[in-house]
């Protein structure tokens, strides 16, 4: 996670720098005694993404290249919004995949990378914590920046 450090250090404000590394902490402890969860993002055109690939990481998620072997499948298109992906990832879905089967499709809105400022960094990956371990991570970011998406 140097990635995030150097991202969180830039931070001027002092306070928000520490919110920050308090924030990422409570993530990494909890996804320490977590299995990683085999994740694919895909864009609309279903090819594979790697463009979130720190943050997955950081959340406790681990990219897979074989979309059958994907416990969840992440839709995001740089530009795209909720409603957008809404209209356009239905025809993507090839039912027989099995996030598909067990309903672990996710579309993320585009507007959370728009600024790659510390503190959206931080709060993207609570968002993919949220996502992957649901039960253990409540963030308030499920409908707002990103939505499970049921076929």
């Amino acid at each position: 996670m140097s990635f995030l450090k150097e991202l969180i250090n830039s931070e001027i404000d002092e306070v928000l720098r520490e919110e920050l590394h308090e924030r990422i902490d409570i993530v990494s402890h909890k996804i320490k005694f977590m299995d990683r969860v085999p994740v694919v993002c895909l864009d609309t055109s279903n090819m594979q993404s790697l463009t979130l690939a720190n943050e997955i990481n950081a959340a406790g998620g681990i990219l897979e290249t074989d979309i059958l072997g994907a416990v969840y499948i992440i839709y995001y298109q740089q530009g795209k919004t909720l409603n957008d992906l809404m209209r356009e990832v239905p025809s993507l879905i090839d039912p027989e995949w099995a996030a598909v089967k067990n309903g672990r499709i996710v579309l993320l809105n585009d507007d959370v990378n728009k600024e790659r400022s510390p503190a959206n960094a931080v709060t993207l990956i609570e968002d993919f914590a949220e996502m992957l371990h649901p039960g253990y991570f409540i963030f308030g970011g499920e409908g707002d920046k990103w939505i499970r998406f049921g076929v």
